[in-house]
Order: C-alpha cells, then structure tokens, then sequence
C-alpha cells in the first residue's frame, strides 16, 4: 500500500454478481473487500460503488491514510512457497519423473490446465 494524492479508481478490480439473497446485483472491489453497493443493474451497482470508493480515496488522502494499490499495478516476483505432505510430495516427484519434468515444470502445466 502506498499513500497517493490521487488514485485511478478505474484500475482496481471490480466484479459486479447476481445477488439471490437480495434479489439484486452486488458490486465488489477486491481491493476494498468490506465495501459493497447493491443495485438493481449491474451498471448501477458498478456506479454507486466506483462513486463510494472515490469518496473513500479521497478520505483516505486527506487524512494521510495508505490507499490500496490496485492488484492489475502491482508487481509479482513468480515465486511462492507451498507445503504439501510428504505423500502429495512423493506423488508429484514420480508423477514428475514419469513426464520427465521437474516438479516446479509439473505443477506449472497444471496450474496454467486448471484456469
């Protein structure tokens, strides 16, 4: 999080869902997971929540507060751990061994499968 004089909120990352509960479409920012607008459009919904996270941003700003940078912005280095157990461990390295890949190469073509 960086602090900003002004943010583009058109790059965050938003998402806008058919609420069943509410019988109305619910916008999302992942960036501002606790904040939400009801609406019964999608555009609507998308408006009143682009219009109160500007109204935040610019809260945020004048009280020398972080804003969130927006995920599309920010920089990945590629890497991540994960631990499995010794089994999955064991069952990934002859799985690898069979395709003659490394583990990293194994679970990448995966990864990359599964989206």
């Amino acid at each position: 999080m960086q602090t900003m004089p002004t943010a583009d909120i058109s790059h965050y990352t938003y998402r806008v869902t058919w609420s069943v509960e509410d019988q109305e479409f619910v916008a999302t920012c992942l960036e501002f997971p606790s904040l939400s607008w009801l609406a019964t459009t999608q555009v609507d919904a998308l408006t009143g929540l682009e219009t109160l996270i500007a109204e935040i941003v610019q809260d945020m700003t004048a009280q020398g507060e972080a804003i969130p940078d927006p995920l599309a912005e920010r920089t990945y280095s590629g890497k991540f751990n994960l631990r499995v157990g010794e089994a999955l461990h064991r069952r990934l390295a002859i799985e690898a061994a069979e395709e003659k890949l490394s583990i990293n190469q194994l679970i990448v073509r995966r990864l990359n499968t599964a989206s």
